[in-house]
């Protein structure tokens, strides 16, 4: 699994290269949690479904 990957960043207005801070597997599929490193914003995936919000 990829430790990084590109996203628009809702508070940087760019596009930046968030980094992948944990990993879980949970009955619904495997959950991430992405930070961007620029200014901490930071959303949870799980199975692909993303709560990050534009």
């Amino acid at each position: 699994m990829a430790l990084e990957k590109d996203v628009d960043c809702p508070r940087c207005e760019e596009t930046r290269a968030f980094y992948r801070t944990a990993a879980m597997t949970l009955h619904l599929g495997e959950k991430q949690k992405w930070r961007c490193p620029e200014c901490g914003y930071g959303f949870v995936e799980v199975n692909g479904i993303s709560t990050l919000s534009a």
